[in-house]
């Protein structure tokens, strides 16, 4: 059960030099998995950005959200309080209340097919079976969200794959997972400040 909100707390405009909207998809009772590494990225984009102590609870969106800057784009960070396959409802909620529209909203999200250490991003598409961007895309009624893709790799042997998914990074992967955190920060606002002059495609990073 997801715990209660409390207060509201952002106020409801839009931004004023909008970046856009920040969404690190996952599970907000099992951060910490592999499901929720987009969590962990937003968290890690929060300390760089120095709005790590900002994070507030908005039962509006029912999220934790905080207002960042980047060379002077204002961004709104989220993380959902609901479960991954209804994320879509609290990004959807926070577009509105923001006046956001989806081509200005990335998604941050785990990613089976690619390795630990890997990370793409890409405008538009299906979900890719992805539960999380699937909510996304019925809630926005919209597809054209950018949505940064975090590879955690497929489970071996007998493993299944919701279990896989929700289960903690393995010790090894642990020692490597901040680094993989900043590689995708640094990919991420890249994007982002690149967005308004673009260079052509980024592509996969690691």
């Amino acid at each position: 059960m997801v715990e209660d909100p409390g207060p509201s707390w952002q106020p409801c405009r839009a931004l004023l030099t909008p970046g856009g909207q920040v969404a690190g998809l996952g599970n907000y009772g099992l951060r910490g998995t592999r499901h929720s590494v987009g969590m962990a990225v937003l968290d890690r984009l929060a300390r760089q950005l120095a709005v790590a102590e900002g994070w507030r609870a908005d039962k509006r969106c029912c999220a934790d959200v905080t207002m960042a800057t980047a060379q002077g784009l204002e961004l709104l960070l989220l993380k959902p309080r609901r479960l991954m396959n209804l994320n879509g409802l609290s990004v959807a909620s926070a577009a509105e209340i923001y006046n956001l529209h989806p081509e200005d909203i990335y998604l941050v999200h785990d990613d089976l097919d690619k390795a630990l250490g890997k990370v793409a991003i890409k405008k538009g598409g299906s979900a890719r079976g992805h539960n999380g961007v699937r909510s996304c895309i019925s809630a926005l009624h919209s597809d054209e969200m950018t949505r940064l893709r975090v590879g955690i790799g497929r489970p071996e042997g007998d493993v299944t794959v919701s279990s896989y998914v929700l289960a903690p990074f393995s010790t090894e992967e642990q020692e490597r997972l901040e680094q993989v955190l900043a590689q995708a920060v640094t990919f991420l606002l890249d994007h982002i400040l690149q967005r308004r002059a673009p260079v052509g495609e980024l592509g996969d990073r690691g």
